[in-house]
């Protein structure tokens, strides 16, 4: 019976150390990299200030329909997802 028990506690500490811990150290390690590269870039990135000379010479008839299409939650949405995809397929260990 004590065999049984030692092996059963064997298999269970072996998934432990081999899977759990393995994969919780590597997460961990993804996670600290990308949060310190966005951390790092996100000063680079444009902000929504230097966005106004761009968008300052379109009429009032566009901007009806930028409104009605909900252009100012869209593009910011869109722009950040672009950004993230790219963070994302440039780290090696990911992607």
């Amino acid at each position: 019976m004590f065999g049984i028990v030692l092996s059963a506690f064997n298999v269970v500490l072996g998934f432990v150390f081999r899977s759990i811990i393995v994969k919780f150290a590597l997460y961990f390690g993804l996670f600290f990299v990308t949060t310190e590269f966005i951390a790092i870039l996100s000063p680079l990135l444009p902000k929504a200030n230097t966005l106004n000379g761009a968008f300052g010479a379109i009429t009032s008839s566009v901007w009806y329909f930028l409104d009605l299409f909900a252009f100012s939650q869209g593009a910011p949405l869109i722009i950040s997802a672009f950004i993230f995809r790219f963070i994302i397929r440039r780290l090696p260990i990911i992607g």
